[in-house]
């Protein structure tokens, strides 16, 4: 049996921002459905991503802004950041984590720049949506065997 992992609700408090913010850093828009009783539920893919994202009123309890570290694996985390600062997205600085395995929460142990020889799965970059859902843009140039 396959689980495949391909919608990921986000909590956010304006939803007509949050698909403004989406349409400008380039997801695609899959679907805006308003029913009754106050539910909407707008749907964004990223390129290229078999994984969407959702958002609306009526369809979580999570408060807003409340997720951390959606990954978006980019094959070149610098031009994936310098795309997203030239749509207006502000964007952190590229970075490693001290121990190379994985990012430390918060930005605990995070260390400037590239990960060294800029190995796969090493360099990240971080932004956050409007409401402060936060998404990690991470480089990965040659996956694990079975990925």
């Amino acid at each position: 049996m396959d689980y495949q992992l391909e919608l990921i609700v986000l909590p956010v408090e304006d939803v007509d921002r949050a698909r403004e913010f989406y349409r400008r850093i380039g997801f695609r828009e899959d679907a805006d459905y308003v029913g009754d009783d106050d539910f909407r539920m707008v749907q964004f893919t990223p390129p290229g991503s078999a994984c969407s994202i959702a958002f609306g009123t009526g369809i979580s309890a999570a408060e807003p802004g409340s997720v951390e570290n959606l990954h978006l694996v980019v094959e070149d985390v610098v031009v994936a950041r310098d795309e997203l600062l030239r749509r207006g997205v502000e964007v952190s600085e590229i970075f490693h984590d001290e121990d190379g395995v994985f990012h430390h929460a918060g930005g605990e142990r995070r260390v400037p720049g590239l990960y060294p020889g800029r190995a796969s799965y090493g360099s990240f970059a971080s932004f956050r949506d409007p409401d402060g859902n936060e998404f990690l843009l991470q480089e990965v140039t040659e996956r694990y065997p079975g990925r």
